[in-house]
């Protein structure tokens, strides 16, 4: 939180310097290359200071007016704020503190931890490569935030530490974000706004997904390792509480009641469920964007997983026969314990209310624009991947920074004689590369929060992988602009 409230100051002032501008707009909302002025957002000190002070409010429930594009609590339109999230993270805070209270979240990890006392280095393979598909395929991203209280306790019991947890969520789904090849979130709406099929570049994004994630595996497998072997190099130490779960190298093996299977059955598939939920089944098996949705598709969202996860917490509480009493306290505990990640994402979102209502988003897309233009061919894959990088920060969300950037940076391809596929790649990768560290997107900063690991810890534990992932696609995107 203190973290997050240095870059909301930090942003609010940069407000101020970055002079406001705006692109002309096509009916879709697309910028129009050539069109960008200098604008008057009419913003007093006052609406500016205004705008500081309500940050957190409009991280919750601000509202986009979608005539003038600025949020605030009292306008009319569509919610911009993370609401939703928020209560989802509170959903999901309830439902796992009542599967623990059961008792067989702790027997189940117990037998599990001991059956892989030997291969934990496969689990964590396994679980990073299960979101890295998910992630390439349709976004899976937030959706992980659901899986700390489940993922954190087992690494523990493995004789890890909070850091291969949340290495092994963040790092796994992101490197899979990162590569999008047929994400519809990402790809599919890039694709779209550039012109091309989504198909176009697959081969380049596929190559890249193969080894970018064997080498994110490869690195939190050994940081794993080194931890195991020697506890004293952790990056975060341990929890009061965090080594005891490691027992699982001997000692009897706890055993399962009746009542212990059945919840841990509804556990699994609680969270089947939700994944099936959140897919965008057509466009994923299609390959097309704007596919009509299947009939039996249900495309949640997170206002109906936290209905979900509340639904879920008061039925395992049935199924335990836990009493009326003991449950409603217990769902009211979980919701506390998990109100600190909550508030977190929360905070992130509302610097970027800041940057929305200051108008300076369409300056930084178009100073990108000026230093893209008339590049060598060689050199312009790489370029567009480098100066996406600014604009990944300013917009979080994939599909509405390749809304933004796709229609001025695609025509460009043009002139440079490369392909647009590789503009979409570049664009993909600077997305989803800025996203695995900044403090602006939920899934880092809730993830560490919900992990207990700090965010200072997280970023000196991925700068390395950071490094090398940049220097991949930098030589990925080379080589497919030399070859187009």
């Amino acid at each position: 939180m203190t973290i997050l409230a240095i870059v909301t100051l930090a942003v609010w002032v940069l407000a101020f310097v970055i002079p406001p501008g705006s692109y002309d707009r096509t009916d879709t909302g697309a910028p129009v290359e050539g069109t960008y002025h200098r604008v008057d957002t009419g913003r007093s000190f006052t609406d500016r200071l205004n705008d500081l002070f309500l940050s957190p409010v409009n991280g919750l429930y601000g509202v986009q007016d979608p005539k003038t594009g600025e949020v605030g609590p009292s306008l009319a339109g569509e919610l911009y704020g993370s609401a939703g999230v928020f209560l989802f993270v509170l959903a999901i805070g309830a439902f796992i503190t009542v599967v623990f209270a059961t008792g067989a979240l702790d027997r189940g990890i117990g037998r599990l931890a001991h059956r892989l006392r030997e291969r934990g280095a496969l689990l964590i393979a396994g679980i990073m490569v299960v979101f890295s598909v998910l992630g390439t395929v349709e976004g899976f991203a937030e959706e992980t935030l659901g899986f700390y209280g489940l993922i954190v306790p087992l690494m523990l019991a493995l004789g890890y530490d909070r850091m291969v947890a949340t290495g092994a969520i963040i790092l796994g789904a992101g490197v899979g974000v990162m590569c999008s090849t047929v994400n519809p979130f990402a790809t599919g709406v890039a694709s779209s706004a550039a012109g091309i099929s989504l198909g176009d570049g697959i081969v380049l994004r596929f190559a890249m997904w193969l080894v970018l994630t064997a080498v994110t595996v490869a690195y939190v497998v050994r940081y794993a390792s080194r931890v195991r072997k020697d506890p004293a190099r952790s990056l975060v130490g341990f929890l009061p509480g965090d080594r005891e779960q490691g027992a699982a190298e001997g000692g009897a093996v706890p055993e399962l009641t009746r009542t212990h299977k059945l919840v841990l059955v509804l556990l699994t598939l609680v969270f089947a469920f939700m994944i099936f939920s959140v897919v965008p089944w057509s466009s994923a098996l299609t390959g097309d964007a704007d596919a009509t949705p299947y009939a039996w598709e249900l495309d949640w969202s997170f206002p109906q997983l936290a209905a979900l996860f509340l639904l879920a917490a008061v039925l395992v509480g049935l199924v335990a026969r836990m009493g009326e009493a003991k449950l409603s306290s217990t769902v009211i505990q979980g919701a506390a314990d998990f109100i600190s990640p909550a508030l977190v994402i929360v905070l992130a979102r509302g610097v970027t209310v800041i940057m929305n209502n200051s108008q300076i988003t369409d300056t930084v897309l178009h100073a990108i624009e000026g230093a893209v233009r008339g590049a060598p061919s060689a050199l312009f894959g790489v370029l567009v991947f480098v100066v996406n990088l600014p604009l990944a920060f300013l917009i979080p969300s994939t599909s509405g920074h390749a809304t933004l950037a796709m229609p001025i940076l695609a025509p460009l391809a043009d002139f440079a004689g490369v392909s647009r596929a590789v503009v979409v790649t570049a664009w993909a990768a600077a997305s989803g590369w800025m996203n695995l560290w900044v403090p602006t997107t939920a899934v880092t900063i809730g993830g560490v929060a919900l992990a207990k690991v700090g965010y200072d810890k997280y970023l000196r534990f991925v700068a390395p992988l950071l490094g090398i992932l940049f220097v991949l696609v930098c030589g990925f995107v080379a080589l497919g602009a030399a070859v187009t």
